[in-house]
């Protein structure tokens, strides 16, 4: 029994094909145009695709292009009967309704060209499941990879000329004062030295184990989400111990406390007005484990789509899966994860901030961190727009602890001072030395005790 959709004629467009080609015979710019948007793998007919191939190399070679010079330069080839002889070329040249349409035919083509690719990607995923070698992650990871490489065919941006950018720079001055400061983390210092956190931005926040990077990073979303909404994704953690924390933050009662059985009734109405009232935070978290970039990627686009996400925050890079062949090495693997959070933060024009796991340090060493901990890929620091690294010497019983700006690429290396609070389960701004007493804490607490 044969499937009707199989035994379907691939989608095309003849006339847009036959358009696009005669349009290039009659205008270069016609011809710069059609060649940002496709190439010879667009056209249906081998034919056009030949044809494009032949103008497209005469263009580059700065040749003078029509049907006229075009006929010469197959017949030199020997490719002019192939394609369909001078009169075919004449024929292409009478098609076009008009030249000014050139790029509209183009897209045309390309759409067309997206959807043989996506039907071709699809019979290949079919073929895939059918072969037991092949395991259903390595297929999905497959298919999503090419899905996103056919979107993003033929999609040229545009140059603008430096004058309007300074232009519209000049003019914010003139409104505002200064320029956008970007969303805010919640932390003075650092929003000072950052200006905030803009669109476009890869944000690295590196830290040892257990130095309280995730509780740093889930202030910083709770903060922005008074601006925009956020999505945090939580590889390493699930969804109901980020809520705890949030809890914990937002209602000064010890973490430790709250998972006890006997809580008193002031903790409890402390705990359930906080919940209460952070209920509507627009914090959307994705807690699902071993998430590849291009799930993070579909996900982030689908919620930006919907809700209007800002920012971004994963928790923690190297728990991504990036893209996985046979022969690929850790450190290749990471760095497509860098590349592609890089990538994902400009397409969408949201600061994204990843978190990243530093070296573990000898026993015994106290060593501050450096960019050259980061663990597992160079590329973590090439790719990113701002690293900090966070850092708390004594991990158990230290309140001090401190925020290096390692990297910022519009700003100066700092090292901002902050506050830990263990029972809170988050850092604050160092405001005055640190008195374990004036912390707003109910509930007993353990000095010492890791939360």
């Amino acid at each position: 029994m044969t499937d009707p959709l199989v035994d379907r004629v691939p989608p095309h467009s003849l006339e847009a094909e036959m358009a696009v080609l005669g349009a290039m015979m009659q205008s270069a710019d016609a011809t710069s145009l059609c060649m940002e948007h496709l190439d010879a793998d667009c056209f249906y007919r081998p034919e056009h695709g030949a044809l494009f191939s032949a103008l497209a190399a005469m263009f580059d070679a700065s040749h003078a292009v029509d049907w006229i010079t075009l006929k010469e330069e197959l017949a030199q080839r020997g490719d002019l009967e192939s394609v369909g002889g001078g009169d075919y070329l004449i024929t292409l040249v009478d098609c076009v309704p008009t030249i000014a349409n050139a790029e509209y035919y183009a897209r045309i083509v390309l759409l067309n060209a997206k959807l043989r690719q996506i039907i071709q990607a699809g019979a290949e995923m079919i073929r895939d499941a059918h072969d037991p070698r092949k395991e259903p992650e390595a297929i999905i990871d497959s298919v999503e990879e090419r899905i996103f490489a056919i979107a993003e065919r033929g999609e040229s941006g545009s140059a603008v000329h430096i004058g309007r950018v300074l232009h519209d720079l000049g003019q914010s001055l003139k409104t505002g004062g200064a320029l956008d400061r970007g969303i805010e983390t919640g932390f003075r210092d650092l929003d000072d030295a950052l200006r905030g956190l803009h669109g476009g931005q890869l944000i690295l926040l590196a830290a040892r184990p257990s130095v309280g990077k995730t509780s740093m990073a889930v202030s910083i979303g709770l903060h922005a989400a008074k601006t925009a909404p956020v999505l945090l994704f939580s590889l390493e953690m699930v969804a109901t111990e980020l809520a705890l924390r949030v809890l914990a933050k937002q209602s000064s009662v010890s973490a430790w406390v709250l998972r006890g059985d006997n809580l008193g009734a002031q903790t409890i109405q402390a705990a359930a007005q906080a919940a209460e009232d952070a209920a509507d935070t627009a914090l959307y978290v994705d807690a699902s484990a071993a998430l590849t970039i291009n799930e993070i990627r579909g996900r982030t686009r689908r919620l930006i789509a919907r809700k209007g996400i800002g920012l971004v925050i994963v928790d923690y890079l190297q728990l991504v899966h990036g893209i996985r062949r046979r022969g690929t090495s850790r450190e290749q693997e990471v760095a497509s994860v860098s590349r592609g959070l890089k990538r994902l933060a400009r397409e969408c024009a949201i600061p994204l901030l990843a978190l990243a796991q530093l070296r573990r340090l000898p026993p015994g060493s106290k060593a501050k961190p450096q960019l050259s901990d980061l663990r597992e890929s160079g590329s973590l620091e090439q790719d990113a727009d701002v690293v900090l690294l966070l850092h708390r010497e004594n991990i158990y019983q230290g309140a001090e602890a401190e925020l290096r700006i390692a990297k910022q690429r519009h700003g100066p290396a700092k090292v901002i001072k902050l506050t830990w609070c263990p029972a809170r389960v988050c850092f604050a701004d160092r405001v005055r030395p640190f008195m374990p007493e004036a912390e707003p804490l109910l509930g007993p607490h353990e000095e010492g005790m890791p939360y």
